[in-house]
């Protein structure tokens, strides 16, 4: 960080440039009007003094105070980048009681897909995950950072979530464009380029969504897929969570396999829980969850990639299908070859 006196002598117009959300100080003090080409020194002592006591403060301290600010958002922007390249489940006992029995490594760039009946507990191993459980959840599971026990900071931190999830139903209330929304989030990020991050989110999301739409649109018009496209691709982009979650994703209407690999791209630990066989293969290995406990682990096997490819079109024959049917076809030969 720079010294003082050094900052002072900068023109204002060099600071706004270099920290996107210097701005955000002077109109927290009711100063709107900023002269670029002025230093922040020269700023300071001929601002307008009435303006400077209803904010409490003197020329000197604007600079010393400005400073501060810039200081802790640079602190704060470093602290958000969560460095996790793996996680470790412990396991504990399933419903009745029997042990689990594991201990089982996660990696950052690994798909893990999660299997189970209805109700068998795949949904409880997510949120185990989520709030990194130390033997305080029904499961009795512990889950491991980078091979250690997680500080209390780090596990329920707010600003700094470890985790994303992306649940089943995704239905925005929120009175936003999507424009707007994604704003507010690179805004709260402190992330450089706004306008690029949008048109970027809104890029892939509309890669991944079945149906597309324009940032204009309104987050509470947005369909189930399209919500999801949106989150998933904001979550790949913009959420600074290294290990993303995500609970049956196979009827939400979008590229599935494009949003697997979107995630990965971003360098993000994902775990699908899953009825789709074509997601289950998708993964790296295989947790299986019977009365709630991980029953088996299954890592992906030659034989079985030989399979996705054939699972593949048969899914795309079957989208095939829904898409002409939702336009009004009729079911003849012509559409099942």
């Amino acid at each position: 960080m720079l010294a003082k006196e050094d900052l002072a002598s900068f023109k204002l117009g060099e600071l706004l440039a270099q920290y996107d959300y210097a701005r955000d100080f002077f109109i927290s003090i009711g100063i709107n009007d900023i002269d670029s080409n002025r230093s922040l020194k020269d700023f300071a002592g001929d601002i307008n003094q009435e303006l400077l006591e209803d904010a409490g403060l003197n020329g000197e301290q604007l600079i010393t105070n400005f400073l501060a600010f810039i200081d802790k958002m640079e602190t704060l922007k470093k602290s958000s980048c969560n460095i996790v390249e793996s996680i470790t489940i412990i396991g504990g006992n399933d419903k009745f009681g029997q042990e689990e029995n594991i201990k089982l490594e996660l990696k950052v760039g690994e798909v893990i897909s999660i299997v189970g009946p209805t109700g068998s507990g795949k949904s409880r191993l997510l949120a185990d995950i989520e709030c990194l459980a130390q033997r305080d959840t029904p499961t009795n599971r512990q889950i491991l950072l980078n091979g250690e026990i997680p500080d209390m900071n780090r596990r329920f931190s707010i600003e700094n979530k470890l985790v994303a999830q992306l649940s089943q139903n995704m239905n925005f209330v929120m009175d936003l464009s999507v424009n707007d929304f994604i704003k507010l989030h690179a805004e709260s990020r402190m992330i450089d380029h706004v306008e690029k991050v949008v048109q970027e989110i809104v890029k892939c999301a509309n890669e991944l969504a079945g149906e597309k739409f324009t940032r204009d649109t309104p987050l509470t018009q947005l369909s189930g897929g399209q919500s999801r496209a949106l989150m998933i691709a904001d979550t790949a982009l913009l959420s600074l969570s290294p290990i993303v979650l995500i609970d049956e994703i196979e009827n939400a209407g979008i590229d599935r396999k494009k949003a697997i690999e979107l995630l990965l791209k971003e360098e993000k630990l994902v775990l699908i829980s899953t009825h789709d066989p074509v997601l289950a293969l998708m993964g790296d290995k295989r947790l299986v969850i019977k009365n709630g406990g991980i029953h088996k682990i299954i890592v992906l096997s030659e034989q079985e990639k030989q399979y996705i490819d054939v699972l593949e079109k048969i899914d795309k024959k079957m989208l095939q299908i829904r898409s002409h049917l939702r336009n009004g076809g009729v079911i003849d030969e012509s559409i099942t070859r």
